[in-house]
């Protein structure tokens, strides 16, 4: 007998991005629509992906049907151009109107979402060396937390007018498709491994297919609600991180530290990307009973150099 169930329509922005793009790979394509947001025009609808225009600076979507689910991935690369002023209100703006896009639409329609889930970052929490922060501590004071704080807030404006909001604080996103991951591996082929500063700064990971879980977990167990952090539960230094991807992949070579004063030099207020120390525990997850793929940093890199993923 064929399935009546309609099916569950998503709306996706930053569906191109990163994680958004893995998302679309395992959502499962009898259960859900995925319509993903975007700035560019396209023509396409395969039963399960289309497309749909919007423009955050007009704060207008056009043409897409109503959804039940909202997924908000949207915003400008944190680490993809030095941080002048412009750059930092382009990374800022890019967050908050992609949220109050979303509650004009929602507000202008009478439409309630049962879901409302955004992105935010670990940065949040500002650089606190070796304090474990969880999802209860107060934001640091920098541009990151600021950022993340102003980020926080219009996504929980724009759910007000849903059902249910979860907002997921995501650390260091391991794939080779893009991100971290291939810059800290790219001098492999020559036996040369760096850190950080003085590597002791606590890096927060997860594994790529982790974090879609934790989204598909998000919008199938009601039970999620409120804010996350979305990290493995392993606490790791950045030096002992690499250490362990040395050991775990079998990769030879030697291990070299990046000085701290010439990352600062090279990146300037940016460099705090890499030598903020972010001990995070994903308490709210562990509470939850999430299963976890991977918990060590080693075996998710073996596993994506695997996969070539």
């Amino acid at each position: 007998m064929m399935n009546t169930v309609p099916k569950k329509i998503i709306w996706l922005a930053g569906g191109d991005g990163l994680v958004g793009r893995r998302l679309a790979e395992i959502l499962d394509k009898d259960t859900y629509k995925l319509v993903i947001l975007s700035r560019k025009r396209k023509n396409m609808d395969n039963g399960f992906l289309s497309y749909a225009h919007w423009d955050t600076n007009e704060r207008k979507i056009y043409a897409a049907p109503a959804p039940d689910i909202v997924i908000n991935l949207a915003g400008a690369g944190i680490a993809d151009k030095r941080w002048t002023l412009h750059r930092k209100k382009e990374i800022v703006d890019s967050r908050v109107n992609s949220a109050k896009t979303m509650e004009s639409y929602l507000r202008q329609n009478n439409h309630k979402p049962e879901l409302y889930l955004s992105a935010s970052a670990v940065g949040y929490y500002g650089d606190q060396g070796d304090r474990l922060l969880t999802e209860s501590d107060c934001k640091g004071h920098e541009f990151m937390s600021d950022c993340c704080a102003a980020w926080e807030q219009a996504a929980f404006e724009a759910a007000r007018l849903c059902h249910r909001s979860v907002i997921l604080r995501i650390g260091i996103v391991l794939t080779l498709k893009g991100g971290a991951l291939p810059k800290m591996l790219m001098t492999r082929w020559a036996g040369i491994f760096n850190y950080f500063g003085n590597g002791r700064q606590y890096y927060p990971w997860v594994h790529i297919d982790d974090l879609c879980q934790m989204i598909v977990t998000s919008i199938e167990n009601t039970s999620y609600e409120g804010i996350f952090n979305a990290v493995a539960p392993q606490e790791i230094t950045n030096k002992e991180m690499m250490k362990e991807i040395m050991s775990s992949n079998g990769f030879p070579g030697i291990l070299l530290p990046a000085p701290a004063i010439a990352l600062k030099l090279m990146l300037g207020e940016m460099s705090k990307v890499v030598l903020n120390s972010n001990r995070v525990k994903p308490e709210r997850l562990l509470e939850k009973g999430f299963r976890y793929q991977f918990i060590k940093a080693g075996e998710a890199v073996k596993d994506l150099i695997k996969r070539d993923y």
